[in-house]
């Protein structure tokens, strides 16, 4: 299982960064809340760096939450893709040239989404697709903290859509792999088949995110965004 851990939002002035993708997730966020006070409580929470490290796995994410004196625990889950659904999502990438490397670049194009809902996959989660556990006293879920930990994930699924495509069962390394693998079956199987598209842009995010990792400065981490 791969599982990628997010150092804590620190607070600043300004605003913070959001596309179009996290805006949705924001939305399946506040449809998720009880009640107008727990969600204002939870952004507010966010938003004052109560929120801990955010570990994200596939299907899940988790992180501690600061209140007053005490520290609460947050579990939240999304629901993944079967292997059918996540074999299609990976043919979807593959059959648009630029798609992987948007996606390394951090973008998650419409059109691409919407090549994949019409393949019969949701990428972006809705309400019910969410679950979620807190060790508060708190009767619901999600309570403020888990609404917290559920706001701070948007802003991470803002900077980077791979952590949208982890939390629906893909991690990085494997949908590049599987891009691979397409790749020289396809050459392979038939030769003369032009696969100049998926391997060019494959090499060209590949590199991308190389050059990023050298030059990126290991300390400023992601609280631009906030």
């Amino acid at each position: 299982m791969s599982a990628v851990t997010h150092p804590r939002f620190r607070p600043r002035s300004g605003g913070r960064g959001s596309t179009w993708w996290s805006k949705a997730w924001g939305r399946t966020i506040e449809e998720s809340a009880y009640s107008v006070e727990d969600l204002r409580a939870g952004k507010a929470l966010a938003r004052r760096a109560a929120v801990g490290h955010i570990v994200v796995s596939e299907g899940r994410f988790v992180a501690p939450v600061d209140e007053g004196d005490d520290t609460f625990t947050v579990e939240g889950g999304v629901e993944r893709l079967d292997d059918a659904a996540t074999a299609m999502l990976v043919d979807v990438v593959a059959a648009g040239a630029g798609r992987i490397a948007s996606l390394m670049a951090g973008d998650l194009p419409h059109p691409f989404v919407e090549a994949v809902e019409e393949s019969g996959v949701e990428l972006l989660p809705f309400a019910g697709e969410l679950s979620w556990t807190c060790s508060c006293s708190a009767w619901m879920d999600p309570c403020r903290h888990a609404l917290a930990v559920g706001t701070q994930v948007g802003w991470l699924v803002a900077a980077d859509p791979f952590v949208l495509i982890l939390l629906r069962g893909l991690a990085r390394d494997e949908l590049l792999a599987r891009l691979q693998s397409l790749g020289s079956a396809a050459d392979s199987a038939e030769p003369g088949v032009a696969v100049d598209d998926l391997d060019t842009g494959l090499d060209a995010a590949l590199r991308a995110a190389r050059i990023l990792e050298v030059s990126e400065d290991p300390d400023r981490g992601i609280d631009h965004l906030v």
